[in-house]
Formats: structure tokens, C-alpha cells, sequence
């Protein structure tokens, strides 16, 4: 069976990049993939992978920004509007800077050995050296590979948001993800996605479109980050009720279209994995939206647009390491244990233990990842109409690699956004005071309403 992962191996057989070679792809033949071969530009390929790009832009800004504005409350609106933004500024400087090269470069990477390219990537391609107009990754110019890639890093730190809204200084937030971004994000990409060599990779992880990189890793940076800054004033005595939830379904809404460039545009080519990909994402995400407020229903008596947005997202993030390899019927298998594992996990979860995860970030991301990580380790068998299951393995061998995985990402975001917050809090501190808090983050420090009436 092929193995199914991002792009199956975007650098794998992209031969020449430009001035410089992504050598360590061409051990894919190895698991089964077609051998190294000089790629030829496709300009359906390159079409999709525009649109692609753009959905998954569109998913932070507007989509998050908008679904995050909607849940707080209306004095820190603009708050929340204004740390995406600005995240998506950050991180995209970083990426051209030194992010791409340290995810992406295979320099020093042996199939099967562990060392530090294991771990973290090269420097040939820091400033994005070698990437020119004709470079390409598979049949895609390699400067749209880049951009594709950009966008996942941009949403991933934008998750984050949601964890500590209405109470975290803006400037700590950005020193914070700018540590965090080279420390956890980046690793943890390189190891899920860089090819033969690469820790997750030689583990025979599935991860199509980052069930670990970008959930698993966001949702516990935010639970780590909640914690560490405190409950929100008031909280949860206080109703902290979402001001404009229109806001919150349209970035929901946005958010749904623009996972179809996340899970679908994962193919990198625009083909029949890519479309497979965007039909389950469909699916688990409409099953999640009906299980969260089946659950909702049963619980509290009425169903909720919140509920039904929430769910919804619930289902594209546990689909989304599945997406690659998962049949409609793993389909909605994963979206009905997410929706309603998410609910839980959102409702009931942070109460028993108290922590002030403002917008269940770690509740839909964190658990929603966890979930959609081991379970493609199940609905990848082609038994259960999946793509099959990679080197031979059985469906708990499988699944026994994907929580290795799990339990790694685990642990590598909580250490760093421990450390990473701590060197934070020396610019400023971490926590706007109780002052600020009270007025809102809007006029405390940007100095703008969102609402003048």
C-alpha cells in the first residue's frame, strides 16, 4: 500500500528545488512510492494549489479571526481581530526568515537513524535562498509550496488566540509565538512531514494535514497557556456571554470552506486523493455539527448555533490527520466521536478541572486532534474502507504508533510553552492588570472600540 501522507511525499519526488536538492524524499520508494523521478510543472496541479492556498489564508483571516471575535466579549472584539492579524504578519516574516528552511530542509536526514536532523531542519534554505521561478516541489512551483505551507503555520499559532483571550498582553503574545513557532511548531512539522529520517515519518505516523503538527500542538499550547495565565476576571461567577454569535457562525461557516483547501490541498495536486480528501472532510464535518447538538440536546434541553458551529469545527479537526486515508464510512465514524467527544470535553472537562480555556481551544483542537490522530490509525484500514495501512502493520500496531506520536507532541508543546511563556513575561509581563481587564483589551491597549455608539 502506498502510504498516504501530505503531498505522499511533496518533496519526495521534487528532485531539484532551484539551486539545491531535498535528497532525503527519494527514500519514499522504499515504502512503496514511485521512484525519484525530475518533476514537470502541471498547471492543473499548480491551479488547484493557488485556490488551495488561499482557502487556507482565508481560514485565519477572516474565518478565525471572526469566530473568535464573536465568542468574546464586546469591549475585547478588537483584541482578538488584532492578534490574528498580526500573528499572520509575525509568522509569515519568520517563515521567508529562517521557517521554512529549518521545517522543510532534509540536510543530514537517514531513513531509519536518530539524530538531529531527525528532529529540526537544515539552513540552505534560510531567506528562502534557492527558491526562484522555476524551482519546483512535485509538479508546483516551489515559491507556492512555500506560501501553502505558510498559511498552516499562520492558523496554527492563531489557535492559540482562543486560549488566552480577553486577558494576555498583546506585546507578550507576539514575543511568545515567535518563540513558540521556532521551538514547536517547527520540529514538530519537520518530524511529521519532512520526509525519510524524520521522527514521525520513520515511525510510519499518518498525519495528512496536521493532526499533530497543527491541533494536537496549538490545543495544548493553549491549555499550558490558560492555566499558567489564570481565569479570566470574574470567572466563571461572571456570565461571560459570546457578544455576537453571527460573527462566530460566519467565521465557522469560512472556516468549514477553507478546510477544503487544509485537508484537500494536503494532495498537493489536484487528483483523486485531493478529491476523497475534500468528500470526508464534508462528511465528518456535517456528522460533528449533528452530534454536538444531539449531545447538547440531550444535556441542556436546546441545541445552539454556538453548539452546531462548534461541532462542526470539531469534526474538521479530527478529520484532518484522517483525510488522506479514510473512507466516508471512517468519515462519519470520526466526525460522531469527535462531536460529541469535543462537546464533553468542552462542557464538562474545564469545569471538573477549573482551568479558563476562553474558547475551547484545547477542548475542540486539543481533544479533537487527539481523537482524529488515534482514529486514523483505526479507518485507514482498507477493511473499513480505507486506503490501507502502512508496512504491513495491523490496526493496533498502527494505532499504538499514532498515540507514540500523540504522546510526543504531547510533551514537547507543554515543555516548550512553559519555557516560552516564562521568557515571554519578561517584556511587559504576561497578564494585562485588573484595570485593563475591566475596561476591556480593546481601549486598554489598542486604544479603539469596536463598537462606538
Amino acid at each position: 500500500m502506498r502510504r498516504q501522507v501530505r503531498g505522499e511525499g511533496a518533496l519526495g519526488r521534487a528532485g531539484k528545488t532551484g539551486a539545491k536538492a531535498f535528497t532525503g524524499w527519494a527514500a519514499l520508494a522504499a515504502a512503496g512510492s514511485v521512484a525519484a523521478q525530475e518533476p514537470t510543472l502541471s498547471a492543473g496541479d499548480t491551479a488547484w494549489m493557488l485556490m488551495a492556498t488561499v482557502l487556507v489564508l482565508l481560514m485565519t483571516l477572516p474565518g478565525l479571526a471572526l469566530f473568535y471575535a464573536g465568542m468574546v466579549r464586546a469591549k475585547n472584539v478588537l483584541s482578538v481581530l488584532m492578534q490574528c492579524f498580526a500573528i499572520a504578519g509575525l509568522i509569515t516574516v519568520l517563515w521567508v526568515v529562517y521557517g521554512y528552511s529549518l521545517a522543510f530542509d532534509t540536510a543530514g536526514m537517514i531513513e531509519g537513524e536518530i539524530n538531529l536532523a531527525s528532529f529540526i531542519g537544515g539552513t540552505s534554505k534560510l531567506f528562502l535562498e534557492g527558491v526562484t521561478r522555476e524551482s519546483l516541489v512535485l509538479a508546483i512551483p516551489e515559491s507556492l509550496f512555500v506560501t501553502f505551507q505558510l498559511s498552516f503555520a499562520i492558523i496554527t499559532l492563531a489557535l492559540i488566540v482562543g486560549a488566552v483571550a480577553e486577558r494576555m498582553r498583546f506585546a507578550s503574545l507576539l514575543v511568545f509565538s515567535a518563540l513558540w513557532f521556532t521551538f514547536a511548531y517547527l520540529p514538530i512539522a519537520h518530524m511529521t512531514w519532512a520526509g525519510p529520517g524524520g521522527l514521525f515519518w520513520d515511525w510510519g505516523v499518518l498525519d495528512f494535514a496536521g493532526g499533530t503538527v497543527v491541533h494536537i500542538n496549538a490545543g495544548i499550547a493553549g491549555l499550558v497557556a490558560a492555566i499558567m495565565l489564570g481565569k479570566r476576571k470574574g470567572w466563571p461567577t461572571t456570565a461571560m456571554a459570546p457578544h455576537h454569535l453571527g460573527y462566530t457562525l460566519i467565521g465557522a461557516a469560512l472556516l468549514w470552506a477553507g478546510w477544503f483547501g487544509f485537508n484537500a490541498g494536503s494532495a498537493v495536486a489536484a487528483n483523486g486523493g485531493a478529491a476523497m480528501a475534500m468528500l470526508v472532510t464534508q462528511i465528518a464535518a456535517a456528522t460533528a455539527a449533528l452530534g454536538w447538538i444531539a449531545a447538547e440536546w440531550v444535556t441542556h434541553g436546546k441545541p445552539s448555533v454556538l453548539g452546531i458551529a462548534s461541532g462542526a469545527i470539531a469534526g474538521l479537526v479530527a478529520i484532518t490527520p484522517a483525510a488522506g486515508t479514510a473512507g466516508p464510512l471512517g468519515a462519519l465514524a470520526i466526525g460522531a466521536i469527535s462531536g460529541v467527544g469535543c462537546f464533553f470535553a468542552a462542557t464538562r472537562l474545564k469545569k471538573v478541572f477549573g482551568y479558563d480555556d476562553s474558547l475551547d481551544v484545547f477542548g475542540v483542537h486539543g481533544v479533537g486532534g487527539i481523537i482524529g490522530a488515534l482514529l486514523t490509525g483505526v479507518f485507514a484500514a482498507a477493511e473499513l474502507g480505507g486506503a490501507g495501512l502502512p508496512m504491513e502493520r495491523g490496526i493496533g500496531e498502527q494505532v499504538l504508533w499514532q498515540a507514540a506520536a500523540v504522546g510526543v507532541t504531547i510533551v514537547w508543546s507543554a515543555v516548550v510553552t512553559v519555557i516560552t511563556l516564562k521568557i515571554a513575561g519578561l517584556f511587559g509581563g504576561l497578564r494585562a492588570t485588573p484595570e485593563e481587564e475591566q475596561e476591556g483589551l480593546d481601549l486598554a491597549l489598542h486604544g479603539e472600540s469596536g463598537y462606538n455608539l
